[in-house]
């Protein structure tokens, strides 16, 4: 693991206590893709929070990244983030540069922005869930968040993205 990847991780369990949210760790093999993760910590895919990074361009010269969490078993509608966003273009993030806006790799991208480069948008869908699963920085570690504290925590903009 990367001093980068550890830095996210740390940084998220420090948050989460500091501001007595509700979570727990779950240990499993190490995985990324959501259907399969979601089958290891045991939940529905509904209640995993997907998050992918996406570039949209407005204008010519600006370019903005938004990091889109999404119901796991949802598909992100990359033309709503586009008119979120007043875009002329829109696609997913290079990997590279997902991964250096996310401070983690591909597969356990946190639904919390800690790079002021990086839009945090979630799709109102999430709340029906009492509880969000996600990768926490690590392929092989997840945490279960209380779905308040998670809104409470990273302070989403919300809109419909799926």
């Amino acid at each position: 693991m990367t001093g980068e990847q550890h830095g996210a991780y740390e940084r998220l369990i420090a948050d989460m206590d500091a501001a007595g949210a509700r979570y727990r760790l779950i240990e499993h093999a190490p995985e990324g893709r959501t259907d399969e993760v979601s089958a290891l910590r045991g939940h529905d895919p509904a209640q995993a929070a997907k998050c992918l990074i996406v570039m949209v361009k407005v204008g010519k010269k600006q370019t903005r990244h938004v990091l889109a969490v999404v119901p796991g078993d949802a598909r992100l509608d990359l033309q709503a983030v586009k008119a979120l966003l007043e875009g002329t273009y829109v696609a997913f993030a290079a990997k590279e540069k997902a991964e250096e806006l996310a401070g983690s790799v591909s597969g356990t991208v946190l639904p919390f922005s800690y790079d002021p480069r990086l839009e945090l948008v979630a799709d109102p869908s999430l709340l029906d869930q009492p509880e969000l699963y996600f990768n926490a920085g690590r392929l092989d570690r997840s945490v279960a968040l209380a779905t308040e504290d998670y809104v409470r925590l990273a302070e989403p903009r919300l809109a419909a993205i799926t």
